[in-house]
């Protein structure tokens, strides 16, 4: 407590940090900046005007800072625009890429389960004990499950273009 009681009463002491910033140009054309004002001065050095980036702590409790909002939220008018033909051909397109890796999904998901099958019946000499065969099964159950996933994912992308 008492070091963050020093911390700010350092802070309200020291006041805002400023600097001034000298832009110097040799004569073969080198670039020096430098915060020292004698020798900006011997050597004929422009003073730059530096805005501080100033950021706001985040508010408490880990919620999310509240978004700027612009008033104005058209495009401007130099913003390229699609014209409603072409954007509706992409998205002809974009639907018929999904409609084929959907049937493609479906064809591996029922290969993936006829596979799931054969090992679920098949009983190797070794696996005695029941955990053996369900380990050696569960690559073969989580093949099963990312096309299931892949399923969903792609009907529901479906879904949003229709």
């Amino acid at each position: 407590m008492q070091r963050l009681l020093a911390v700010l009463l350092f802070g309200v002491i020291a006041g805002p940090l400023h600097a001034d910033i000298f832009k110097c140009i040799s004569p073969n054309g080198d670039v020096l900046f430098t915060s020292d004002r004698s020798e900006a001065k011997q050597k004929g050095c422009t003073q730059i005007t530096v805005t501080p980036n100033v950021v706001s702590p985040p508010p408490p409790g880990g919620a999310p800072a509240p978004a700027v909002r612009n008033s104005d939220t058209r495009s401007p008018e130099s913003f390229p625009k699609v014209a409603p033909q072409v954007q509706q051909q992409r998205d002809n397109d974009r639907k018929k890429i999904l409609e084929t890796e959907l049937i493609n999904e479906e064809k591996n998901l029922q290969d993936a389960k006829r596979e799931l099958a054969e090992q679920e019946n098949t009983r190797l000499g070794s696996e005695r004990n029941a955990q053996r065969m369900l380990d050696r099964i569960e690559p073969y159950q989580k093949k099963v499950k990312l096309h299931e996933n892949n399923i969903a994912n792609l009907k529901k992308e479906l879904s949003n273009i229709r």
